[in-house]
């Protein structure tokens, strides 16, 4: 049993599951920014061209209801699916710009790391003294009747 929580704790502590918390907890406070875009901001415009009611009063009546019977409406809700759908799209959208705006923002600090290194690069290799230079000083060290330094 001890071995079990000792693994189920190394599981737990790994970076990837704590990240994936982080992911999944962010995604739903997420859901409920785009949830309210759609029902709040879009939907009424939709509205406009498609009913008061919006998609939500689309629908395929079986069966019609009938109070004195007892009997309830059976019905498609097309609507619905269709609303659900729109939603989906909308969420992929923002999260398709999401993403585009983080890949740019990489890019950017990407190409703005390789520059730093290249000048870098330049500015050790300016720094660093030529073979030609090392090769004269070892000449001039090695001429006859040179005196040594001490």
């Amino acid at each position: 049993m001890k071995n079990f929580i000792g693994e189920f704790k190394k599981f737990i502590n790994r970076g990837s599951v704590i990240d994936l918390a982080v992911g999944f907890i962010i995604g739903a406070a997420f859901k409920d920014i785009v949830n309210s875009l759609v029902k709040d901001i879009l939907t009424p415009v939709i509205s406009l061209v498609v009913g008061d009611e919006g998609f939500s009063n689309y629908k395929y009546v079986i069966t019609e209801s009938n109070e004195a019977l007892g009997i309830m409406e059976n019905a498609i809700y097309y609507g619905n699916f269709i609303q659900a759908v729109f939603d989906f799209f909308i969420i992929a959208f923002v999260v398709f710009l999401i993403v585009k705006l983080i890949n740019k923002v990489n890019d950017t600090m990407e190409k703005a790391k390789e520059d730093a290194v290249g000048e870098v690069i330049e500015a050790v290799e300016d720094v660093k003294p030529k073979m030609e230079v090392i090769l004269l000083d070892i000449k001039e060290l090695l001429k006859p009747g040179r005196k040594k330094e001490e």
